[in-house]
């Protein structure tokens, strides 16, 4: 108030400009007084001090989404509703397998079946895959209403590391690999979930994301290591997906993107 009262004060005395209105002068005096009355009343300074609002993931890793989305906004949601698959995938395997619960971790473990090169199947593995069917329909739906570049689903690829040299695999191909059972002509091959391009080179990633579902819960989410026999020793699938296609790469699971 007695910041007010000489306000006023200065106000009331300021003599007029020679050749020129003081109005001016007044009104911005008023306004003065007027903030500072303002703030009295708040009893706070007329500068805001709330924190402000922690970015997305995906907005904080990956800021180039905000030039293709156009704000903030819109890449918060494609986070939110890209998290719900893979939320909604986890709950409706568990539940209707195991009930109201997750599975254990004796549960996970279990081998139940083996692949056509001999190699353990176990159950972690067969939840894995039911669980990356509904979070992949999911996904494919959310980047269909929010992504307005291409996008690749489960897009095969084959990378010669040695030459950088990318090159995509049709799925007539890939299926004649697969129904060949235990075969090198998929070694050296690269299938990411989710890859989002910003233009139309389909070869070129502004975001990787591939969907892990642990089992049991409580494990950590990780990529998949290489073996000394692939193609890539001594590396992971992240560290592949980012030398091969670029752009960023993260972790989606039920808990969050990392």
């Amino acid at each position: 108030m007695l910041l007010a009262s000489m306000l006023l004060g200065a106000c009331a005395t300021h003599p007029a400009r020679s050749g020129g209105s003081s109005r001016g002068d007044l009104r911005l005096d008023t306004e003065s007084v007027a903030r500072v009355r303002h703030a009295g009343l708040l009893g706070t300074t007329t500068t805001s001090t709330a924190p402000l609002p922690l970015a997305s993931t995906l907005a904080r890793v990956a800021p180039v989404l905000l030039a293709v989305l156009g704000n903030h906004g819109k890449v918060d949601e494609l986070e939110e509703r890209l998290e719900e698959c893979a939320r909604q995938a986890e709950h409706q395997v568990n539940s209707s397998l195991f009930g109201n619960r997750a599975p254990t971790r004796e549960e996970c473990g279990e081998e139940l079946d083996v692949d056509g090169c001999g190699e353990p199947i176990t159950r972690a593995m067969l939840l894995g895959r039911q669980k990356h069917v509904i979070a992949l329909a999911c996904a494919r739906e959310v980047l269909s209403q929010l992504w307005p570049s291409p996008f690749s689903i489960e897009q095969r690829y084959r990378y010669y590391r040695a030459s950088r040299l990318l090159e995509a695999i049709n799925q007539e191909k890939e299926q004649q690999f697969i129904k060949r059972g235990c075969t090198d002509e998929l070694k050296g091959t690269i299938k990411p979930d989710i890859v989002l391009h910003k233009d139309y080179n389909l070869l070129q990633a502004v975001l990787v994301l591939d969907f892990k579902f642990p089992c049991p819960p409580s494990n950590r989410p990780r990529w998949t290591e290489y073996g000394a026999t692939s193609a890539f020793p001594g590396m992971n699938q992240g560290q592949i997906y980012k030398d091969a296609l670029g752009g960023e790469v993260l972790l989606l699971t039920p808990r969050g993107i990392r």
